[in-house]
């Protein structure tokens, strides 16, 4: 029996939501009927849709108290509420640890841990008054096994998925979860795996075969929204194809 989720009349905002990933958030909440909205620094260049459902786009620094606060207050006088928030934007180049500067490290946490933490504030004072809602932290196996190369995104990563226990128990009934990410087949996997055999040949280390696709991640986060994931709160969800194959299978030389 097919099951289908129903967020038709509710607020979902997507940070990030234009690219990536998080387009394929945007396009699992708008199949589910939802209000989409998403922000980003720049204006969006290409329109976001599924069927007659369009995203409405907003321009904001996610890292910029004033900014993300004008951002809910424009939300909440157009729509009236929000329902549910999708803390997506985040990301790195590579950067061996000892040859960014200070500055380089301090930008990458900024982004990638406080900025999710600045927009949950914000979505939490709207929450509260609603007595209702759901935040989502767009996590990553970064934060939970070495990351050179992105050692503060990674360090960042595990600061976000230690701040979804924290704030699911501080929130309460606004439920925190997040979508801890494997590797993902985006439009800008060369910069992370190189051409498309070296694609190929990161996603024959994942037990599934495959790199996750955006939407398997927007797939996850529509889950923990949903009535579904009701009594959800505190999670960790791992979306991650069976994680990573252990080095040492293929350097034992017995059982092969």
């Amino acid at each position: 029996m097919a099951i289908e989720i129903d967020l038709s009349g509710q607020i979902v905002l997507v940070t990030g939501g234009v690219r990536g990933v998080g387009a394929g958030i945007s396009r699992a909440f708008l199949a589910a009927g939802a209000t989409v909205l998403t922000c980003a620094r720049r204006p969006l260049e290409e329109r976001i849709r599924f069927g007659d459902n369009e995203i409405e786009h907003r321009t904001c620094d996610v890292r910029d108290p004033d900014s993300v606060a004008a951002m809910f207050a424009d939300i909440v006088g157009v729509h009236g509420r929000v329902d549910h928030v999708v803390n997506n934007a985040g990301g790195a180049p590579f950067a061996l640890a000892d040859a960014a500067s200070p500055r380089f490290h301090s930008k990458i946490v900024e982004l990638n841990l406080l900025a999710p933490l600045l927009v949950s504030q914000q979505a939490h004072a709207v929450m509260q008054k609603q007595n209702h809602g759901s935040i989502t932290m767009i996590s990553s196996v970064s934060g939970h096994r070495p990351s050179p190369g992105t050692a503060a995104y990674g360090a960042a990563k595990a600061g976000i998925d230690s701040l979804v226990g924290s704030l699911a128990v501080e929130w309460a009934p606004i439920r925190v979860n997040s979508v801890v990410v494997g590797p993902v087949e985006t439009e800008q996997s060369h910069l992370h795996y190189g051409d498309e055999a070296g694609v190929a040949a990161v996603a024959k280390t994942v037990p599934l075969g495959r790199l996750a696709a955006p939407a398997d991640v927007g797939n996850a986060a529509l889950f923990l929204a949903s009535e579904m994931a009701e009594y959800i709160s505190g999670a960790a969800l791992l979306v991650n194809g069976g994680g990573e194959r252990p080095a040492f299978l293929d350097a034992a030389t017995t059982n092969h």
